[in-house]
Parts: structure tokens; sequence; C-alpha cells
């Protein structure tokens, strides 16, 4: 999969943004609402940015730039189906990063994205020796 975002990687059609927001199920924070609706298609990304979130159109785009490019850099690692993002208010004052991090965890929270784990941490213990039951092996 290359890292271009063409046609076939956007969803577009009102028919499909109906279905996405009525069978699909749906994470948010105050900046963000993501709407993921699996299937066997490779991921699409539709995005809803209102007047209500910024009435001019320069800050709308920019808020669906910095959403297209997340979803461009990270779409070979989601998981199949279509997902729609849809912008609150509060995304206005946020900065390019700030709605990186926070689609990110909404992906994560969905499972559609794999967790990474962060560098200079402890891996997670395995489950024999997670589990409170005493080892027979010990003393």
């Amino acid at each position: 999969m290359t890292s271009r975002f063409p046609r076939t990687a956007r969803v577009r059609a009102r028919a499909d943004f109906d279905r996405i927001f009525e069978q699909g199920r749906r994470q948010a924070t105050p900046r963000l609402a993501v709407h993921w609706h699996a299937n066997d298609t490779p991921a699409r990304l539709g995005l809803a940015v209102s007047r209500k979130v910024d009435p001019h159109a320069v800050g709308r785009n920019r808020i669906k730039r910095a959403l297209r490019e997340v979803f461009r850099q990270h779409r070979a690692d989601l998981a199949a189906g279509d997902y729609v993002v849809v912008a609150r208010p509060a995304a206005r004052a946020a900065t390019r990063e700030q709605l990186e991090r926070h689609f990110l965890n909404l992906l994560r929270r969905h499972g559609a994205l794999p967790v990474t784990p962060v560098p200079g941490t402890m891996p997670p213990a395995p489950d024999a020796l997670a589990s409170n039951e005493p080892d027979p092996n010990s003393p």
C-alpha cells in the first residue's frame, strides 16, 4: 500500500456516511468523535467539519488537512473498515499535534490501531508471571 491518499480511500457518498453513523461504533473526546464501521474493504476516511466548529473555511480546511495527513500516514496499519471523523468546536483551538494525538488515541480505543509501547518502559509481564497463583517451582 502506498502512502498516497487516493479517492478510493475516501468516504464520499451520503449513503455511506449514514450507514457508518447508524451501524458503526463511536468513540469521542472533547475535540473529535470517530465512527468506525468494520468491513472487508481497506481503510477509508470521511470527514465532517461543520461551520459550528469554525465559521471560516480556512480553519475548517486546516483541521481536515491535519486529520487526512494522520490517516494517510497510518492507513496501512489500520483495521479494515470505514472511519468518519466528526470535529467538535474545541478542535478549532487545537494544534496539529493535538489533533493528531486525539485522533490516534481514538483509533487505539476502537482497537483499530495497534498500541505501540512507549520507549523506556518495561515490557508487559507474561500471563504466567502476572497471575497471583504461586509458582510451583519456587521454594
